[in-house]
């Protein structure tokens, strides 16, 4: 195995000559510089060795965004540990799950949830429970306290695993995907060129950091790049437009976009310095697009990406950025569309599924040798799930996903995890989970429930799954109905349901 493989190895080789130079910028005006970055980094990891983790345990992490929370990531990819970061508000069942399938070493959460968390780490046969928290407290920033600072780099191989993160499925159950140093590397390697990232960029971050877009995508590009990042611990409009001018590229979900522009104090000034506005993990609207436009002179660089894969494909630098559409496919990624034979499709406008191929590509699903082979051709294609076609410019166009996947303000949820819970409600016969249009989140979860609804009222039944489900999972609204359209083979048709439904709950341009 070559050091040189090592994500951390090479993440460190991009950092700026003068590590006094601010890594982060908090939105109170403190400063952290990569010296600071990289030193309470390795006293974490050095911590965690010193307590018997060894490479390739998996560390299960549940805490909020804060500088400790990328100092932990850092840590573990410079001890050679495999990240596993998990929504703060993923409930009870949800972490029970992936901490019994991933068999992680750890388990990191915040001191405010340990007493419901640690005798659900304990059932699951996890040998060690800590807290972190935002600001610094908790049992492991204790321990690291005392750790030196000395940068032990572990040996790791570009095919072993840096992170597994835990996407649900259309059987309900989550599954772990595994992604390797290389995988993670390749992408933001990629990404810097195309991107045309520079150490004099400044990214306004204000994602979430237990998943691809903000952990990978925005600080991989930014660290690789030896910028500097304002590091909002979540998208707030006001501290957005506050941090705007001292911004050069921010990173965000459609959502952001939408909100930006309900802010009266949103205009083409605000936005002088910045030269790249990206936007991800959900579609973005034609109409938002045109709309930033004509506020701001600048137009929205849409990608394409999934945990699988890491990016995909991006709409260019320098060139036509088109409405609706996710750009060309990026370098050493192999991108396909194909009829239901995995035939190629190749005449533009002709819609196929969405295939691809390269070192971005995950390495499988954790302990499911059989779902993995499922999901890949025998030439080596990752099945997306996703439906495009491609325009006249060769750019790619998403126009739908076969799994039925819903994306909820740039978070994925899948109908049967939720369908599985409310049929299980007293009254409900059968349900169906779609996705509609919305003009905040993109897309809201909505759920179709035939049953006797003088049993539970809508209000009812959507604070049950509150108990069971992270907040984004559950439906924005519960429709009864007699019975649910089906096909000739007994299959509910979600496609008439979504455009019956379509119009009738929100305002929608």
């Amino acid at each position: 195995m070559l050091l040189g493989r090592s994500l951390y190895n090479v993440l460190r080789a991009g950092f700026p000559v003068d590590r006094n130079k601010a890594a982060l910028r908090l939105f109170d005006g403190t400063e952290i510089s990569y010296k600071q970055l990289e030193a309470r980094s390795s006293m974490l990891a050095n911590a965690l060795s010193d307590i018997g983790l060894q490479p390739g345990d998996r560390v299960a992490v549940q805490i909020d965004k804060s500088p400790e929370a990328l100092f932990l990531y850092l840590a573990c990819l410079q001890g050679g540990f495999v990240y596993l970061p998990m929504n703060v508000a993923y409930q009870a069942s949800e972490v029970s799950h992936i901490l019994s399938d991933s068999s992680p070493t750890i388990y990191i959460c915040r001191s405010a949830d340990l007493s419901t968390r640690e005798h659900i780490a304990k059932s699951a046969d996890v040998k060690h429970v800590f807290t972190l928290d935002a600001g610094g407290g908790g049992s492991l920033s204790e321990l690291c306290d005392v750790s030196p600072d000395d940068l032990r780099l572990a040996k790791r191989g570009g095919d072993d695993l840096a992170a597994l993160l835990y996407t649900s499925g259309t059987t309900g159950k989550p599954k772990g995907v595994m992604l390797t140093h290389n995988n993670l590397i390749t992408n933001a390697q990629a990404l810097l060129s195309a991107w045309e990232w520079n150490s004099e960029d400044v990214l306004l971050h204000a994602l979430p950091l237990f998943h691809t877009h903000g952990l990978f995508v925005a600080c991989h590009c930014a660290l690789l790049g030896g910028s500097t990042m304002i590091y909002l611990y979540s998208f707030d409009v006001d501290a957005v437009i506050s941090s705007l001018p001292r911004t050069t590229v921010l990173m965000g979900v459609p959502t952001f976009y939408v909100r930006l522009l309900k802010h009266q104090g949103f205009d083409e000034e605000l936005c002088r310095n910045i030269r790249l506005f990206i936007s991800g993990s959900a579609p973005l609207l034609e109409t938002t697009f045109v709309d930033f436009f004509n506020r701001t002179g600048h137009s929205i660089l849409e990608r394409y990406g999934m945990t699988e894969t890491g990016m995909i494909s991006s709409n260019p630098i320098i060139g036509d950025r088109i409405a609706g559409a996710v750009g060309l496919a990026l370098p050493n990624v192999g991108l396909r569309l194909v009829d239901d034979n995995d035939r190629l499709i190749a005449d533009n406008g002709n819609i196929g599924k969405v295939q691809v191929r390269g070192p971005n590509v995950f390495k499988g699903y954790w302990r499911q040798p059989e779902k993995t082979s499922e999901e890949f051709t025998v030439d080596g294609y990752f099945r997306t799930g996703d439906l495009g076609e491609y325009n006249d410019s060769g750019y790619l166009r998403l126009v739908g996903r076969d799994k039925d996947l819903i994306i909820s303000g740039g978070f994925n949820v899948y109908p049967k995890e939720v369908e599985l819970l409310l049929d299980r409600l007293d009254g409900v016969i059968e349900s169906a989970v779609v996705g509609l249009p919305h003009p905040d989140l993109g897309e809201a979860v909505i759920g179709v429930v035939v049953g006797d609804k003088t049993v539970h009222s809508e209000h009812d039944m959507l604070l049950q799954l509150k108990h069971a489900l992270a907040g984004y999972k559950v439906p924005k609204a519960i429709v009864f109905r007699k019975d649910l359209p089906r096909n000739s083979m007994g299959k509910v048709q979600k496609n008439v349901l979504r455009d019956e439904l379509k119009g009738t709950l929100f305002n929608h341009p």
